[in-house]
């Protein structure tokens, strides 16, 4: 599973999603709207872990380790989901993320 990435990332939401359209209302921008904000709260409990935990027991305890990494899944889930309600795809995610990427490297 090295090769994991977006791409399958979203069409495993793409099956969530069409499974559960007629509950969750299906994909738009409306609802990438309120899902960004989804995702900024599963950050939150990610940070909670952090906080509550550290970061020795996130690195060393199974059981902490594993409830941070399954906050971390949310935050992609739904960022992959913002993504969907917007139509963006992986490919334009990589061509910005590596132009931003340079930028960062001549920054400073």
């Amino acid at each position: 599973m090295s090769d994991f990435g977006f791409k399958q990332m979203q069409a495993i939401q793409i099956e969530l999603q069409e499974k559960y359209k007629e509950i969750w209302g299906g994909l738009s921008p409306e609802k990438g709207r309120d899902t960004l904000l989804w995702m900024i709260i599963e950050a939150g409990e990610a940070a909670d872990i952090i906080k509550k935990d550290g970061d020795k027991k996130i690195v060393e305890d199974i059981e902490v380790r594993n409830h941070f990494i399954e906050e971390m899944c949310d935050v992609f889930m739904y960022l992959n989901d913002v993504m969907l309600c917007y139509n963006i795809t992986p490919e334009e995610l990589e061509k910005i993320y590596l132009d931003k990427h340079q930028r960062n490297l001549k920054r400073w």
